[in-house]
């Protein structure tokens, strides 16, 4: 294990500790399958089930899919037939890996601390789907939600999030949907890769030691990828795509990410096209502290904090963020 920045939060050094132990393999060393495996592991079977958050109602449903019905499920904040917002939610894990139990507390989380519907979408990955297979899964079950909002959270607004992988697909499916007509409330994009040519400073300062790493990125977007020879095309690098006019956003990225600096620049064509959007750099914390707030003070710290830009996105009448 590489010598990490003292700046780094020291419980998430002890966190990086254990998953660096003797014997340990990253995820580019296996299979897709093997990587799945260890993702589930990482977050579902270490997961203690009394720190999941309870929310009013889940429940599991499909959806359209690019080809075909997908399985999503359902997560109801609250009883009662208040109208509430609704997000779709795309799921992390380098199109490769995740699914809709790696993300359940994420997704319970949102729907609690933003006060909505969330909505979680199993959408095909690569390698047996690659690109652009999570897209139109993307496109399709956002279309689908922009037409049953009666049924889903009750009111006029859909938003779109997600984080890693998932907030690339969260970004595109805000930048298709605007040229489509369909008015989205916002966007909420997690440590996103929006860049897949991109040569920054975080993707060298952080590319070994933090979890994510830049060999377990290529290899993701290499299966990604498949046979399209076009990092470039905005379905894959939105931030090469037009956002002029596209959903308010909140971009969240983490110090020690190597995907840091990518989201900062989306953040900034975003305020540069004159679009909504509260941007956030959690020191100390590296990708994927959504899902580590049992490990760190500083990372629940940091989940409270987008939980409450998002929701001011949400619920614009009752801004507290």
């Amino acid at each position: 294990m590489p010598e990490l920045d003292p700046r780094l939060d020291p419980q998430i050094g002890a966190l990086l500790g254990l998953l660096s132990a003797p014997g340990s393999k990253g995820m580019h060393e296996g299979t897709p399958t093997e990587a799945r495996r260890m993702f589930r592991t990482l977050t579902v079977d270490l997961r203690d089930p009394a720190a999941v958050p309870e929310v009013a109602a889940v429940e599991e449903l499909t959806v359209p899919g690019g080809d075909g019905e997908l399985p999503a499920r359902l997560y109801r904040p609250r009883a009662g037939s208040d109208p509430l917002p609704t997000a779709l939610f795309f799921h992390g894990g380098g199109w490769v890996v995740g699914d809709l139990d790696t993300h359940d507390l994420t997704c319970r989380t949102l729907a609690l601390e933003c006060d909505a519907v969330v909505v979680s979408l199993d959408y095909r990955l690569a390698p047996e789907h690659p690109f652009p297979a999570a897209v139109d899964d993307a496109l399709a079950a956002t279309r689908w939600a922009a037409e049953h909002l009666a049924e889903l959270g009750g009111n006029e607004v859909l938003a779109v999030a997600g984080d890693s992988a998932g907030g690339n697909l969260a970004a595109v499916t805000a930048q298709v949907l605007r040229d489509e007509g369909i008015a989205l409330g916002g966007q909420l994009l997690l440590y996103p890769g929006v860049d897949m040519l991109a040569e920054l400073p975080s993707r060298t300062e952080n590319a070994e030691g933090y979890f994510l790493d830049l060999p377990t990125m290529t290899w993701f977007a290499l299966h990604y990828l498949g046979d399209h020879r076009d990092p470039a095309d905005p379905r894959l690098s939105p931030l090469r795509g037009d956002v002029t006019g596209v959903a308010p956003a909140v971009v969240v990225v983490a110090q020690f990410d190597p995907l840091r600096d990518e989201g900062t620049a989306y953040a900034a064509a975003l305020a540069g096209a004159g679009v909504p959007v509260l941007v956030e750099e959690f020191d100390g914390l590296i990708h994927g502290f959504v899902d580590m707030g049992r490990h760190s003070a500083a990372a629940q710290s940091a989940v409270e904090r987008t939980c409450a830009l998002f929701r001011s996105v949400l619920h614009p009448e009752t801004d507290g963020a």
